[in-house]
């Protein structure tokens, strides 16, 4: 069962994307939120760090739980979360 129990993220500027990461037990997976999914989640977000950090940060629930559901299509090193995910 994926988890979140590292709150860690951060903005990857060359993925223009937040980075975070779950855990599938002993199994680690990293996650990518790109501007535009976090757009779709919140219309007004200023596309700069702060901005972006806070609109993850104001949808955190819905996005974790757009993670498992990506995560539940297939086991891969990382997971790209765009708008049509949410």
């Amino acid at each position: 069962m994926l988890s979140f129990p590292n709150q860690s993220r951060f903005y990857d500027e060359a993925h223009r994307a937040i980075r975070f990461w779950g855990h599938d037990g002993a199994m680690e997976a990293a996650f990518f939120v790109d501007e535009d999914a976090l757009k779709k989640l919140q219309p007004s977000v200023v596309l700069d760090e702060p901005g972006l950090l806070g609109a993850f940060d104001s949808h955190l629930e819905k996005i974790h739980a757009t993670a498992a559901k990506v995560y539940g299509r297939g086991r891969k090193g990382s997971y790209d979360l765009r708008p049509a995910d949410f």
